[in-house]
């Protein structure tokens, strides 16, 4: 999402000073994590001249980020990760990364594009059906409270994987404990945009069910799944209650390079509707950040299998084994290998703020070793429309001229990261 309304205030920017300059080695995981946290807010607010952005963006810079060494190259890449896994680590999961990591991909921007593509305003249905072990302070209640436990029985409803025979995946986390948490880069910092903080204590892990609850005063979570791969699939089970309408709730996938917006973001589901009744997609593509938009209206307030499917010729999402959108455009496709990343997003809009959770009951990551072909040839879904260059701004924000509605018609949007 874009920071045309930009809501840190100068108090917050410089009290992030301390953050960014911790008494600790440059290699150990504190640094890094604090590293990784500052060069995402720093993407963020790229481009941006409000006065805080331009205030945040310079502290940012006088502590180094933006310097080619910034980042040690090892979590850059991932191949701290990729050694604790190939070392032995447990868990069918996949690599450990601790429960702290970067400020995580922000949810949208505000420049925008045009490209070809399928998508948006088609209804795809399916409802599904939707403890005490958990991880972090934001625990959800337990499984008798609808709104705010995922519940005991997600159900399986039906997947992409199965319907097209994707095989076995090379990665998996069902959350079937505390431990899972261990699997992800959990975000601990600042943020998106310097709005609010992504903290471990928002995610919890019971039942099997992981759980982000965003509270009143913007804390809330967001976790990558490092390291990614170039071309692939993946899918995940998903419901998100009717929430405020400042949070969004989302996958995607986000660049391993860390350089958005060059790298690219795919938001494959990001539910910006706070009645959850309506899920958007985001190509985020190219040095200014021009994005394509699709939605598909849903109840979300349900269990959903949402998934995205990344060739070589072409890209696709799917929810419960459904095409909903694609296009076919290379041009605006990511350039380098891409990983998962499971938020809840805040984006104030002044008032009272409702407490407002998402629920994920599994993840799964599939190979695609870029000679294989798409699930489908189908080049545009039932009920579809051209995609549009509106971009996530519009709807977070009111756009960054101010007039932009929030009405469906507009095919306003978000991305996520």
């Amino acid at each position: 999402m874009g920071v045309g309304l930009f809501a840190a205030t100068t108090a917050a920017a410089l009290s992030l000073n301390a953050t960014l300059t911790p008494a600790v080695d440059a290699g150990s995981a504190d640094s890094c994590a604090w590293r990784r946290s500052a060069v995402r807010l720093h993407q963020e607010l790229t481009g941006e001249q409000n006065t805080r952005a331009v205030e945040l963006r310079t502290l940012l810079g006088a502590s180094g980020v933006g310097e080619p060494d910034f980042l040690p190259e090892r979590r850059r890449s991932g191949a701290d990760q990729q050694e604790r896994t190939d070392n032995g680590a447990s868990n069918q999961a996949g690599p450990s990364a601790g429960r702290s990591a970067g400020s995580g991909p922000s949810s949208g921007s505000t420049s925008s594009g045009a490209s070809t593509s399928s998508g948006g305003s088609t209804g795809v249905g399916g409802a599904a059906r939707s403890g005490d072990d958990s991880f972090g302070s934001g625990a959800a209640p337990g499984p008798g409270d609808s709104s705010s436990s995922g519940g005991s029985s997600a159900g399986a409803g039906t997947s992409a994987a199965r319907r097209y025979g994707w095989g076995t995946p090379n990665r998996v986390d069902e959350f079937d404990s505390p431990a899972s948490a261990d699997n992800w880069s959990i975000y601990d910092g600042p943020g998106h945009a310097g709005n609010g903080r992504r903290t471990p204590d928002a995610v919890s892990i019971a039942d099997g069910i992981l759980t982000i609850t965003g509270d009143s005063a913007g804390n809330t979570a967001g976790m990558a799944w490092n390291p990614g791969q170039k071309y692939g699939r993946w899918e995940g089970r998903v419901k998100a209650p009717a929430s405020d309408e400042s949070y969004n709730a989302l996958l995607l996938l986000w660049p391993d390079a860390e350089n958005f917006p060059v790298g690219g973001e795919v938001d494959f589901m990001e539910m910006m509707d706070h009645t959850r009744r309506k899920t958007e997609l985001f190509l985020h593509y190219g040095a200014d950040n021009s994005q394509v938009h699709g939605e598909v209206k849903i109840d979300a307030t349900q269990w959903h299998n949402w998934a995205v499917e990344w060739t070589p010729d072409k890209i696709t999402a799917f929810v419960d084994g459904a095409q909903w959108w694609t296009t076919t455009d290379t041009s605006i496709f990511p350039p380098g290998p891409m990983h998962l990343c499971i938020q809840l997003d805040w984006f104030p809009k002044g008032g009272d703020v409702q407490e407002s959770y998402m629920h994920v009951d599994w993840v799964k990551q599939y190979s695609l070793d870029g000679s294989q072909s798409p699930s489908t040839d189908e080049q545009a879904s039932t009920g579809s429309t051209a995609a549009d260059a509106s971009t996530t701004d519009e709807i977070n924000n009111g756009g960054s001229s101010g007039g932009a509605s929030r009405s469906p018609a507009d095919h306003s949007g978000s991305s996520g990261s």
